[in-house]
């Protein structure tokens, strides 16, 4: 059996003494909702990661919310005190972060110092699911330490899902 290669942002959170769990799951899976599922874990502690630009600011930000909300694009540019925020397509995401979309994440984009914002959500939560940088793999670790590592700024930009 070949040898599971360790990723950069597994390195970071084993040099910070940070504890984590991994969690691995089928790679072809790109929805953080069927990513949930598929590990059985509570929607609200599993989180996505998209990546929004601003046309007012020269670097793309990263934003996390719960896999069962959807993003209120006009809430967050409010937030940010911009008149307009969209989010990156899938293949600009990918191009701007260098990952595939499903495991785009805050740990391991921290050398491209974009500002990271969490949903408020997480602080009601004790520990929070996101990707580890590779699709197919997430890391379960305190929310306050992600908060501190990334230096994730708290705001209030996520809407429920609508259900059809």
């Amino acid at each position: 059996m070949a040898k599971k290669r360790k990723l950069n942002s597994i390195r970071l959170l084993e040099s910070r003494k940070i504890p984590h769990e991994i969690h691995r799951y089928d790679a072809r899976i790109r929805d953080a909702q069927a990513v949930a599922e598929a590990l059985g874990l509570s929607a609200e502690t599993v989180y996505k990661t998209l990546v929004a630009e601003v046309p007012s600011r020269k670097t793309p930000i990263l934003v996390l919310l719960p896999c069962n909300r959807t993003l209120n694009l006009k809430r967050l540019a409010k937030a940010l005190g911009a008149k307009k925020v969209a989010l990156a397509s899938h293949a600009d995401a990918e191009k701007l972060t260098g990952l595939q979309v499903g495991g785009i994440s805050a740990l391991a984009l921290l050398q491209k110092r974009w500002r990271v914002y969490l949903d408020r959500r997480a602080l009601e939560q004790s520990h929070l699911v996101i990707s580890a940088g590779e699709r197919g793999i997430q890391v379960r670790l305190e929310t306050q330490a992600l908060i501190d590592l990334v230096s994730c700024e708290i705001i209030d930009v996520a809407d429920a899902r609508e259900t059809s």
